[in-house]
């Protein structure tokens, strides 16, 4: 199994509490993880989106944002 996630943001909700966001290669297909995170320990809450659905997901937010 391949895992090589960076993060390339973060969403700080308070002092515990953040969201992370992570970009790489998960069973060598491309995937972005958003992810709550507490204390520094990763919850299940959260969804990983290989690249298509990633595009996808943005096309609808940015859509909802104009």
């Amino acid at each position: 199994m391949s895992d090589d996630l960076k993060i390339t943001g973060r969403i700080i909700r308070n002092e515990k509490d953040e969201i992370i966001v992570k970009r790489g290669t998960y069973w060598n297909i491309e995937v972005f993880d958003i992810r709550w995170y507490s204390n520094d320990k990763p919850s299940r809450k959260g969804i990983r989106l290989n690249k298509e659905e990633a595009e996808k997901l943005y096309e609808i937010l940015r859509r909802e944002f104009e």
